[in-house]
Order: C-alpha cells, then structure tokens, then sequence
C-alpha cells in the first residue's frame, strides 16, 4: 500500500470551526451547490457520515474521473480532525493496476491536486464571508 500525505497552512478571516462545517461535515450538501462545474453530488454509501461512513463524490460528464469514493476513518468537530482513505475512482484504479499496485503521485499532480483544493477552500471561504450566519 502507498501512503502519500501533504498539509499546507492558510490564514483566513472566518473561524476554522466554520470552514471545517462547510467544507467537511456538510459537504455533501454544499459543494455540489457551489461548484456544480466541478462536483455533480457527493453522496454516502455506507452510514451517514460518521467515521466508518463511505462517501461517493460524483464528477459531471466529460471530465477526468466519473466518481471516487473514500472512507471516512476519523471526523472530530470539537478537534477539528478529519481522516479518510481513498477506496477507488476510475483513473485511479487504472493506475494501480497497470503499476501492479505499487503507485506514488508525480510532483506535478500533487501540486495541482493541492491547487484544486486550494479553489475549493477560497471558494467555501467566500461563500462563508458573504453569508455570516452559514454553518455559525
């Protein structure tokens, strides 16, 4: 199995407590709203979010990946912690097999997986700014 991790820091002006109800713990239901280009629906498999719970993130037509989907193994809101597991997703599984299981992302595709999320962030952020009672 391949473990890769990164973290990046960022500062804003609403309350982590908020951005992580936003973007984590509702996300299911807030970013197909506000990125339908980019997330058609996130939907749970198994369980309804808790840790154990299987989370299906579907893409729109004509992009790269159809769906992934990803275990939650860990999500604290009183210490803000969220931990989960890829499970599968269409190139992803692709890739892994042609690699007979051994995979490592390339520089430039975790810079730009780190860029999509970035947009993702800035966006929930704005979102947040704009609507100060959302997720208080």
């Amino acid at each position: 199995m391949t473990i890769t991790s990164f973290a990046d820091e960022y500062t804003s002006p609403v309350p982590l407590s908020r951005i992580f109800k936003a973007s984590i713990v509702d996300s299911h239901n807030l970013m197909p709203k506000l990125m339908p280009q980019a997330i058609e629906s996130i939907e749970f498999v198994e369980r309804n979010g808790v840790a154990g719970s299987i989370k299906q993130i579907n893409f729109p037509e004509g992009g790269n990946f159809k769906s992934i989907k990803y275990g939650i193994d860990e999500l604290n809101e009183e210490k803000i912690v969220y931990k989960y597991t890829l499970i599968e997703g269409d190139t992803l599984v692709d890739e892994l097999e042609k690699n007979n299981g051994e995979f490592k992302l390339k520089e430039e595709e975790i810079k730009a997986v780190k860029e999509k999320v970035l947009g993702m962030y800035k966006t929930v952020e704005a979102y947040l700014i704009q609507n100060p009672d959302a997720y208080a």
